[in-house]
């Protein structure tokens, strides 16, 4: 197994440890415990990439395992969200409706012997979730110094609405760029739909 692909198993490595952080308030500083980890997570992603197109590294294996990994972090850190009352369950249907079915036209492509690996607006979708979860757990460790009385806000509910809505809007940027890449894959890859038996 090749560097980045290491790479890209130690992002699924990091997942349950930065979820069990971001899911143990008990623990002081716990959201800037899950932002570390999942920033070294996400930088992994930038990495594996960039060292298998720069020593011609990149494999069947990559093309397939580098999407799931990101999958599996952003349905990982939206159901987490949820469960703390940061977002709505909108947000992770329509992530996962549109992660489905281009699962399934990656699929119907492996059978006619192709890859589909991930486009531009594939990663600009990554980027803009990942960005989204790393400002959403820093507004959320900024509301627990107040708590924790190392920060002073005047209005503490205050903070903590707009921090929420702060977050609701970065989620929803990504969603955007999600439905824009679901169906740019969708047309770029219609050809498999079609021979689909």
């Amino acid at each position: 197994m090749n560097l980045p692909n290491k790479l890209t198993l130690l992002r699924l490595i990091l997942v349950p440890f930065y979820v069990f952080f971001l899911l143990m308030p008990s623990i002081p500083h716990h959201y800037l415990i899950a932002l570390v980890i999942f920033a070294a997570a996400a930088y992994t992603d930038h990495l594996d990439g960039k060292i298998a197109r720069k020593r011609n590294m990149v494999t069947d294996f990559g093309k397939f395992a580098d999407p799931l990994a990101d999958k599996i972090m952003i349905f990982a850190t939206l159901a987490c969200f949820i469960q703390l009352g940061l977002t709505g369950a909108v947000v992770l249907i329509i992530t996962a409706f549109r992660e489905f079915v281009v699962t399934s036209i990656r699929l119907i492509a492996a059978e006619n012997g192709k890859v589909v690996a991930a486009n531009f607006w594939g990663k600009i979708k990554t980027v803009s979730q990942m960005i989204a979860a790393l400002v959403i757990m820093l507004l959320q460790y900024l509301s627990e110094l107040d708590t924790l009385g190392i920060l002073h806000f005047a209005d503490h509910a205050a903070v903590g609405f707009w921090f929420y809505v702060a977050g609701e809007i970065l989620l929803w940027i990504s969603v955007v760029f999600t439905l824009i890449s679901g169906i740019v894959y969708v047309v770029q890859n219609f050809e498999f739909i079609k021979t689909a038996k």
